[in-house]
């Protein structure tokens, strides 16, 4: 992630209101805190029924909509059509990996998580963004733990707390998605690891946590259970998600001591 000077109260004010809809609360929130510090106006919502509902209450009235691409319940193309009868917003899909075509087609922009609020400035300004998602790898014992540089920016931005609540949050968060990965994979239910793993890689790409998001990323990209070693794989990489997490609390005691 990496995100511009704090711009001047002029700019502030000409920044366009924005509504942030994400059901991984990970994401969403540190994604929402890095737009406001760089002075975007932020509503955010955990779905898309919430953010319609928003939107025909006039809780907010956004010219850009940012909409994850992958969301349980109403999401993709239907949620599109839905909002284009309640606002004449534009509407840019967010996702940790390339969205249905059929998505990109209808909104009026994407773009690839982790972003920056510079980056976001230049998809409003029209110019064309392309890119892939990085392919990960097993946990490296030489990776960084989370990068250096996102940690440094969100020091400029905030107080220490508040940086610690952000990796505290997410550390719950992958100890939570971990119990559901192995609930899944037990289960044999390779949708359901796929979309865990794109999820931890989305949320943990956005705080900078770099050993879960690859790992995340590798759940995301499991092929299905046909496979003959697919269990071997997934319990391997469960157990390096696990340690990523530890990592993870180790690095929030050391950098950030409560």
């Amino acid at each position: 992630m990496h995100t511009s000077t704090m711009r001047n109260f002029e700019t502030r004010r000409s920044l366009p209101t924005l509504l942030l809809i994400d059901d991984d609360m990970v994401s969403r929130e540190v994604t929402a805190t890095v737009l406001t510090m760089n002075g975007y106006p932020v509503h955010t919502a955990v779905d898309g029924a919430e953010a319609l509902k928003m939107l025909t209450g006039g809780d907010c009235a956004p010219e850009v909509i940012l909409m994850d691409a992958q969301m349980p319940g109403l999401s993709g193309t239907r949620l599109i059509a839905e909002l284009r009868t309640r606002t004449k917003a534009k509407i840019v899909a967010v996702s940790g990996s390339n969205p249905p075509s059929e998505v990109a087609e209808a909104a009026d922009g994407f773009l690839l998580k982790p972003f920056d609020a510079d980056i976001l400035g230049k998809l409003l300004e029209g110019q064309p963004l392309t890119g892939a998602p990085a392919k990960g790898s097993r946990l490296d014992p030489n990776q960084p733990v989370i990068s250096m540089e996102t940690l440094a920016q969100f020091r400029a931005m905030m107080p220490e707390p508040a940086i610690r609540e952000i990796y505290t949050a997410v550390i719950a968060d992958l100890i939570k998605r971990t119990q559901s990965l192995e609930g899944a994979i037990a289960r044999g239910e390779d949708l359901e690891v796929r979309r865990i793993g794109h999820a931890i890689k989305g949320g943990c790409g956005m705080a900078g946590a770099m050993q879960a998001a690859h790992l995340g990323a590798l759940f995301e990209e499991l092929p299905p259970n046909t496979e003959s070693n697919h269990l071997d794989n997934s319990m391997a990489l469960l157990s390096d998600l696990r340690a990523a997490t530890r990592n993870l609390e180790r690095m929030l005691e050391a950098e950030l001591p409560a």
